[in-house]
């Protein structure tokens, strides 16, 4: 059944946290610099608005708990004690290069990653908030950053880049009328994995060049409008598998393999619009739980133990790694057969969900729905997993002031 969490906001809640541990509490941020802290039965432990009322565009707990709060506005991090919350303990200026998209902390809380509009990833020690790196290889927006799990010198970044440099200052209708005017090729959008002891990334993923392949090079109805704009990204509690979410409604998955190489890539088809979130839920029952929520109003959790990408004996969807060759038109028809047939395998003995479901050509036999959909009523904004006293549960932000809460609890 159900919750609504309200008197929290009075503008529309744009991030959620959960700190750990079995005292847990929750953190959102809305437009207007709006900072609430939650108890786990919904009640507003404090609440109190930024000084220049700058949208919240993140919020994370420091794993040492009990721990700070870290909330990232325009360019800088302020952090708070979330028992407290009366006003920031200290304030990270210039955090960022330009406006903060997205924060996150390693598992030891050693360190503080910030994405930015610039494309830039910052990476602060804690305490202090010196930066330690800045990690330059998106050319423009960076949308989202996360830590590997048991590796906290690896982090993940995505974003839209761009080869063509006079188009590094286009965004919003600039941008549209970019893609409509200009070939795709011009844009990467790109998941990165960088180790921190070196400035550059240990291998790249091209989302589009990705979903082309899985699509036998083959343009969709809509494509062009709905290109795989990486919006976020999260690694799963083993630190192998990560998950993206992107704008053509897919979740696109890549397995890091030994020495941190990419071993395998592919994709759920997750959303019939954008796809705004996916998190791996790490208190279920395998790490290879996700949950998803998209522009199509719809929230849907998912099993993926059996996905090719994920499974270790999984032998299809296992595409390679960074550098593509390109395909035959042999090569490319005999392929598509293939899919085609086993695509009709699989809906003839699969229900697949309302507004999307199902696995990936990649996928199809590994994934073949979601095992919980529901029907948000309302675009997502943001997704938090969370126990909540004892019961697993996602917490949903949409363009509203309020939260919702669903059990998981069936699972």
């Amino acid at each position: 059944m159900a919750r609504q969490w309200h008197d929290g906001h009075s503008a529309s809640v744009l991030c959620v946290a959960a700190s750990p541990g079995p005292e847990a509490l929750l953190a959102s941020g809305s437009e207007g610099g709006e900072v609430t802290v939650w108890s786990q039965e919904g009640a507003v432990v404090g609440r109190l608005t930024l000084a220049g009322g700058e949208d919240v565009t993140g919020v994370a707990f420091s794993p040492a708990a009990p721990g700070p709060l870290y909330v990232s506005h325009g360019e800088a991090v302020s952090v708070f004690d979330p028992r407290s919350l009366k006003g920031p303990a200290q304030r990270l200026e210039g955090a960022g290069e330009e406006e903060i998209n997205a924060v996150a902390l390693n598992e030891t809380g050693s360190a503080l990653a910030v994405a930015d509009d610039s494309g830039a990833v910052r990476v602060l020690e804690l305490p202090g908030g010196r930066v330690s790196r800045t990690l330059r290889r998106h050319t423009n927006i960076c949308s989202s950053v996360a830590f590997r799990p048991h590796r906290p010198n690896n982090l993940v970044s995505v974003g839209l880049d761009m080869q063509a440099s006079e188009a590094q200052s286009f965004k919003c209708l600039h941008l549209l009328f970019f893609l409509y005017f200009y070939p795709f090729p011009l844009f990467l959008w790109q998941v990165m994995l960088w180790g921190l002891q070196k400035t550059r990334p240990l291998w790249s993923l091209n989302l589009q060049e990705a979903a082309e392949e899985e699509d036998d090079g083959h343009q969709k109805p809509g494509q062009l409008f709905n290109p795989p704009l990486a919006h976020c990204v999260s690694v799963s509690s083993c630190g192998n598998v990560v998950g993206c979410a992107a704008e053509d409604g897919r979740v696109h998955l890549m397995r890091i393999g030994a020495g941190s190489k990419l071993e395998r890539q592919g994709s759920l088809k997750a959303h019939s619009q954008g796809a705004s979130q996916a998190h791996f839920v790490g208190f279920l029952s395998h790490p290879y739980w996700l949950v998803s929520g998209g522009n199509d109003c719809r929230v849907a959790l998912w099993d993926l133990s059996k996905h090719p990408v994920v499974a270790p004996e999984g032998k299809e969807g296992g595409s390679a790694p960074q550098r593509r060759r390109a395909k035959s038109k042999a090569s490319r028809k005999e392929q598509s057969q293939e899919k085609s047939k086993a695509r009709g395998k699989t809906e003839a003995g699969t229900d697949q969900a309302e507004g999307g479901g199902g696995a990936a050509a990649a996928g199809a036999e590994g994934t073949a729905g979601p095992r919980l959909s529901i029907s948000h009523g309302d675009k997502v904004n943001w997704l938090c997993p969370a126990l909540l006293k004892g019961e697993p549960s996602v917490v949903v932000a949409d363009q509203s002031s309020s939260l919702t809460v669903y059990p998981l609890g069936q699972l």
